[in-house]
């Protein structure tokens, strides 16, 4: 597998680098993503970030924690979109904060 430069090189790096085995190309060329898993990734990257916004609002990660039986660990790990988070708890989670369907399907279209 290729390694990728930057975007922001000039031409001259960039054919200096190609000459030693690297291109350039966008972070899901270098993992060589699917469009959905791109697409997924960037899902739950939003819900993650909304939860995190809607949770500061009304409550602590261990109270949100205890609300859907759950570790203040692993609402640290969905607020910061880690992947071993599934979409279900990220759902439960937002759900917990008040959020509505509409809500969650407004953080999903609003990529």
């Amino acid at each position: 597998m290729k390694k990728a430069t930057p975007k922001t090189t000039t031409p001259k790096k960039r054919s200096r680098v190609e000459t030693l085995g690297w291109r350039d190309g966008t972070v899901a060329e270098f993992l060589e993503l699917t469009a959905e898993e791109s697409a997924l990734i960037e899902i739950k990257l939003a819900l993650s970030k909304k939860l995190r916004q809607r949770r500061q609002q009304r409550m602590t990660q261990a109270q949100l924690a205890e609300k859907i039986q759950s570790s203040q660990s692993r609402i640290a790990k969905a607020e910061n979109g880690h992947n071993s988070i599934s979409m279900e708890l990220l759902v439960r989670a937002m759900l917990a904060t008040g959020a509505t369907p509409k809500d969650i399907g407004k953080a999903i279209a609003d990529l």
